[in-house]
């Protein structure tokens, strides 16, 4: 092996210098899926592509030294992070929470339309504890920990607070009108003569749409928070999904997963935990590329421009709000790495 290695030191550094080139290293020559057996200088690229799209310059020449090379793709390599801890920048694909849930994902960095102040976005129901903004479950200033609660988050890994949300409606409600509540007495006072077993209860049906599950919260410093998704770097732009669009996102629970789009401007039903159903409208549908906990995640194409908030799912599908939606009913604008 020690002809290869001089010829692997001796070709390292300018191989290197090629832009898609991420490392260089020894290895068997694989072909058509099956290994060779041969020796060959292994060179490591973030995507491969064909020759003939390549500059000359950034082409890898077919042997070098008398060995041949073999191009594998290892994408973007990056440091492994436990996604589950107290991250100090915290980037978006960890751990985070309101204080009263359990934990889902910070999607990815805004900025305020009026102020310029950078915010962290994700689901209203990580955020905002699925808060219509006349229930209670959450308040303005609440306390939003990264790790969430489920995570062992303590109350030193307090990372912002809740500055705003977009209301979660539930298909049906309790009517709060004094005529609705008149009318369950009589209709009980009626069925009891001939069903005591039986009680009438009235819901007011909504007839506000959803269109995104979303919450903004303000970071207590700046400096606490970065744009770079794990495992994926910082948005590039936004893009609008198409029917077969190649997608991925990072988050909490599943970490780095890719997808498809199936289905765009779907109205979907979606069950909402203790407060039932809630219809939202406009929706994107993938193949399922989640898990309990990666609600939140900012959803990208292969160019990395953001296409939804990803807000629901099942282990057939998982369910998106349009970005373009999330942002200008926030108003906010996405932080990119441009």
């Amino acid at each position: 092996m020690e002809g290869i290695f001089r010829t692997f030191a001796t070709h390292k550094r300018h191989m290197m210098r090629r832009s898609n080139v991420v490392g260089v290293g020894v290895g068997f020559k694989i072909k058509d899926g099956i290994n060779t057996g041969k020796k060959a200088i292994c060179v490591l690229v973030k995507e491969k592509k064909p020759l003939a799209e390549l500059p000359t310059a950034q082409a890898i020449p077919l042997t070098l030294g008398g060995y041949e090379t073999d191009v594998i793709e290892v994408g973007q390599l990056v440091a492994l992070q436990d996604r589950l801890t107290r991250l100090r920048p915290a980037p978006p694909g960890c751990s985070i929470g309101h204080y009263l849930i359990t934990a889902g994902t910070l999607g990815c960095l805004v900025k305020d339309r009026a102020t310029g102040t950078r915010l962290i976005l994700s689901n209203n129901h990580v955020l905002a504890n699925m808060t219509d903004g006349t229930d209670g479950r959450a308040s303005t200033g609440d306390e939003i920990f990264q790790p969430g609660k489920y995570d062992n988050a303590t109350p030193d890994d307090v990372i912002g607070r809740l500055e705003r949300w977009m209301p979660i409606y539930q298909d049906s409600s309790n009517p709060a009108c004094p005529i609705a509540a008149s009318a369950e007495r009589i209709g009980n006072k009626i069925i009891k003569v001939v069903r005591p077993n039986y009680h009438v209860k009235l819901f007011r049906a909504s007839s506000i749409e959803n269109m995104v599950d979303a919450a903004v919260v303000r970071p207590t410093s700046d400096s606490l928070v970065m744009p770079e998704i794990i495992g994926i770097g910082a948005p590039t732009g936004i893009a609008c999904a198409e029917i077969g669009m190649k997608l991925q996102k990072s988050g909490r629970t599943s970490g780095l997963t890719k997808g498809e789009v199936m289905v765009i401007g779907a109205t979907l039903q979606v069950m909402m935990g203790d407060l039932g159903f809630a219809t939202f409208h406009d929706q994107i549908v993938t193949s399922p590329m989640a898990e309990p906990g990666d609600s939140g995640s900012l959803v990208l194409d292969e160019s990395r421009r953001a296409v939804g908030l990803l807000g629901a799912g099942s282990d057939k599908a998982t369910i998106l709000s349009s970005i373009q939606n999330v942002l200008d009913l926030l108003n906010v604008d996405l932080v990119t790495g441009l």
